[in-house]
């Protein structure tokens, strides 16, 4: 008998299946409004622009040990619904930023498609928009695109595809990715010694293996030794932020800074606005470590970064295609130039690693097998991370949306296992914005490391304009 539906991606499941009573698998995201928008306009706008994109009207289907995306009749009600947040000390911001958390640990209904939205009225003056999206529908920068597709002037929205048609992006993956790299990484996984050796001559088979950017036949040794990396990744430093997480979340984000600032000292230093921004974040983590007493001297923090592996011609197709890049960060080095440079030291590092499309593998096998193995292959990385962390560019111009200016964009990515700390980095209008989302255990107010990400950027502007210009000699 053949089940109704689509087969979700193997990776998809990996992600369907990373829920847990501490962490739930939902990108969350919220976008203040001004002037206030509509209940039935944003209905309106969000079923002749969201629901074209097929995972948004599908649900999942889980029988037999197969998964598939299903078609779903969609009640929009059940998906945009309306809130009003309660009168809180500190204002309204103190109040939308404790419904966020309050929403990361609230499960999507699995009987539907695995999105809602919240649309919080009479905000501040205008109105705020809380989106809460599981991960196995798509990553970051997929959902950057479905948000161009939202707003006034968007791009439209994908045509629905033909019975029985593909994603290219699933062929191009399964094909020239998964298949040679989950092989590989399964044999390692069950090898010792130079059984692991032995098992890259599955990728000197003729046609098979990684196009482009990877040459089986030249960068073999890079991805043994890129794979023994992952594999034998040592314990990142003990704080505070790592332990048994709550279940409880809180968000926080800091007003945004301009975007040219932040390129003016990456110029001046010959780093890249990651290196400044990333060297920014160790250096707000590790003044709230000292705030709380703790001696940071020679603390590390390790941070998977999504790395995406998409190509740019198919960033309109959702799904997760993205690998994880292990970002060691130098919470305790004091001087913000020293600081930075290593940062940047570490960044080059990664550069041509095959560790994200290893890692990418792992999820894809992670996604073949049950969940208690899953866990088993996933604690690989979560036992010895102490964060999640993306940067995601978004769009460089105002953008508007219903007739109404869309002042602030902020997102948070989900942590998985016992990770208790997500930070994330967006670009928009020209500015930057950074934001943390944390368990109450291991962070109680996030606020407190949001407030030192400004001063440690103020700190590296300073003393990058005290630095001599020009050549010397």
């Amino acid at each position: 008998m053949e089940l109704a539906g689509e087969s979700m991606s193997k990776v998809d499941t990996a992600w369907l299946r990373m829920d847990s009573a501490s962490n739930l698998m939902l990108i969350m995201g919220v976008w203040t409004l001004r002037p206030g928008i509509g209940w039935r306009d944003l209905c309106r706008r969000v079923q002749e622009r969201l629901l074209p994109y097929d995972r948004f009207r599908q649900r999942v289907d889980e029988h037999g040990g197969w998964t598939r995306w299903v078609e779903h009749e969609v009640d929009i009600a059940q998906h945009v619904v309306r809130e009003k947040l309660p009168r809180t000390r500190g204002g309204p911001q103190v109040a939308l930023q404790n419904r966020i958390g309050e929403l990361a640990m609230q499960p999507l209904d699995h009987g539907r498609p695995l999105w809602q939205m919240h649309l919080v009225e009479n905000y501040d003056g205008g109105s705020a928009l809380i989106f809460r999206i599981h991960h196995c529908i798509a990553d970051g920068i997929a959902l950057m695109r479905v948000t161009l597709s939202l707003v006034d002037g968007g791009q439209p929205p994908p045509r629905r595809k033909a019975a029985g048609a593909r994603d290219a992006p699933e062929d191009w993956l399964a094909e020239s990715l998964v298949k040679p790299l989950a092989a590989v990484v399964l044999k390692m996984l069950e090898a010792a010694g130079d059984g692991a050796v032995r098992s890259f001559s599955l990728l000197q088979q003729p046609g098979r293996g990684v196009k482009g950017s990877l040459d089986l036949a030249q960068g073999a040794w890079q991805l043994l030794s890129d794979a023994a990396a992952l594999l034998l990744m040592p314990d990142d430093s003990p704080t505070r932020l790592k332990g048994k997480p709550a279940g409880t979340k809180r968000v926080a984000w800091c007003p945004p800074l301009p975007l040219a600032e932040v390129k003016a000292i990456g110029k001046a230093l010959n780093c890249s606005v990651n290196d400044v921004l990333l060297s920014c974040v160790a250096g707000a983590i590790g003044q709230y470590l000292k705030a709380q007493g703790d001696d940071v001297a020679g603390v590390e923090i390790r941070a998977m970064v999504p790395v995406n592996l998409r190509p740019a011609e198919q960033a309109h197709h959702l799904g997760n295609h993205f690998g994880l890049a292990p970002l060691v960060l130098p919470v305790g080095v004091e001087n913000p130039i020293e600081r930075v440079y290593e940062v940047r030291r570490r960044m080059d590092a990664l550069k041509g690693s095959t560790q994200p499309l290893l890692a990418f593998a792992v999820l894809a096998l992670a996604g073949l097998l049950i969940k208690p193995a899953q866990d088993t292959i996933m604690d690989l990385f979560r036992s010895k991370t102490t964060a999640v962390m993306t940067n995601v560019p978004g769009p460089s111009g105002q953008l508007s949306f219903l007739g109404s200016r869309i002042e602030q964009i902020m997102f948070w990515v989900p942590q998985s296992g016992d990770i208790g700390l997500g930070v994330s980095i967006l670009s928009y209008a020209d500015h930057v914005q950074f934001g943390v989302m944390a368990d109450t255990q291991l962070c109680p107010d996030p606020q407190q490391v949001i407030e030192k990400f400004a001063p440690e950027f103020a700190k590296l502007s300073l003393v990058t304009l005290m630095l001599p210009w020009g050549d010397e000699g």
